[in-house]
This record gives C-alpha cells, sequence and structure tokens, in this order.
C-alpha cells in the first residue's frame, strides 16, 4: 500500500538488489493505483502484470498473494512494536516504550491513516472481505512478534505465559490506536482532529493497564 515514502536503498546494496526493489516497487505502484482506481476485488493479478509489463510468475516472486500487493509494508508494520520495545531507554518499561511510540506517531502526524489521501484506501479495504480479514490476521502477527520480542528481552522460559499476555495488551492497546484513526478518518475528520482524539483515547487506555503490565520488561542496562 501506498501513500508513503518509500524505504531508503541499503547503501551496501548491490546492482541485482537494487534491480529486485526497483520491479518490487514498481509492481507495488502499478497494483496501488488500480486497486485504488478500480477496487482491489474488481482487479486481477494478470492486469497487474500487464500494466507492470512483467509476468504473472514475476508478480508471485514478489508478492505470493494478492492481498500482499496492497499491505506492501505489512512486515514494517507487524515489527513497529516489537522495534519500539527493542529501543526502549533504560529504566523503560515494554508498555510504557509502546505507549510513547504511538503518542508520538498522533502527535507528529506519522501514524498510519492521518495522510489525508487515506480515505480512498480506507475505502477500498472496506469494500473488500479479503483485505478486511488480512487486518485482523496483522493484529495476530502483531501479538506473535512482541510475544517473541518479550521472551527474548526478558529471558522468559518458553512455558511462561506471562510474555504472550502481556503481548496481548500491548497489540490490543495499538489496535485501539489504529482503529481508531482510520475509523475518524474514514468518517471524514481532520488528521490533526483524529490524532487529538485519538491521543485522548490513548490516555483512558493506558489508566486502563495495570502496574504489572506497566512495569513489565524494565531495561536495566544500556
Amino acid at each position: 500500500m501506498d501513500g508513503r515514502a518509500h524505504t531508503a536503498a541499503p547503501r551496501t546494496e548491490g546492482l541485482r538488489e537494487r534491480k529486485k526493489r526497483q520491479t518490487r516497487q514498481h509492481i507495488s505502484d502499478v497494483a496501488t493505483g488500480l486497486f485504488l482506481e478500480r477496487g482491489f476485488d474488481a482487479v486481477t493479478i494478470a492486469e497487474i502484470a500487464d500494466v507492470a509489463d512483467v509476468s504473472v510468475n514475476t508478480v508471485y516472486n514478489y508478492f505470493p498473494a494478492k492481498e500482499d500487493l496492497f499491505f506492501d509494508r505489512q512486515d514494517e508494520q507487524v515489527n513497529r512494536l516489537s522495534r519500539a520495545i527493542e529501543g526502549r531507554e533504560v529504566g523503560e518499561s515494554a508498555a510504557h516504550a509502546v505507549l510513547r511510540a504511538l503518542r508520538t506517531s498522533l502527535e507528529e502526524g506519522t501514524a498510519d491513516g492521518l495522510d489525508p489521501g487515506f480515505r480512498r484506501f480506507m475505502e477500498v479495504i472496506k469494500e473488500s472481505t479479503a483485505l478486511s480479514a488480512r487486518i485482523l490476521t496483522m493484529q495476530e502477527l502483531i501479538c506473535q512478534a512482541v510475544g517473541r520480542t518479550l521472551r527474548e528481552e526478558t529471558g522468559a522460559d518458553e512455558d511462561d505465559p506471562l510474555p504472550m499476555l502481556i503481548a496481548s495488551q500491548l497489540s490490543w492497546v495499538s489496535s485501539v490506536v489504529v482503529n481508531g484513526v482510520l475509523r475518524l478518518v474514514a468518517a471524514g475528520g481532520e488528521p490533526e482532529e483524529v490524532a487529538r482524539t485519538v491521543l485522548g483515547t490513548l490516555d483512558t487506555v493506558e489508566s486502563l493497564l495495570g502496574e504489572r503490565t506497566l512495569n513489565y520488561a524494565v531495561k536495566n542496562t544500556p
């Protein structure tokens, strides 16, 4: 899904890797344009391949499922909370790192959905059962990723249920923020107004979290 700045190429990227990245981005851009123009379900992989001037097999090599073309930033989105936890400051817990990251994204206007051009993306998602289902899948993947990160960060045993229990709460907090932004944007809310409203919701959500959750996985060393 487009509507954002493209990821910069690694400095050590070779010619082959650069061509592959450019081909992937080209296919994604073509697919995005078709989806926004005609809707997700109305566009076929064959049409995307034809407009992108590549083979159908090439499309599938880069994007195993049609939904991957729309959510082309899925890996980044799935691992966002984990990266916030891994990068937390000394003395900061996992929950406070996640809350800080979510609050910053709202205050700086970088949260998914706050881009004024995102409204059409939401319309396409609402029109497609497959895309709506993928969002639910992504939320589960986020939870699993956070659980793995918390287990690694705390050294918890594999049979310790606490990392996944905390992960479930943190992924819920994130989903409240994301769904709140998307719902308000889809209803016609202006980005600044939406951000203020969801920031208030985030404060309420934080007040509902228990001390054990808020103080779990405090970082003790740099």
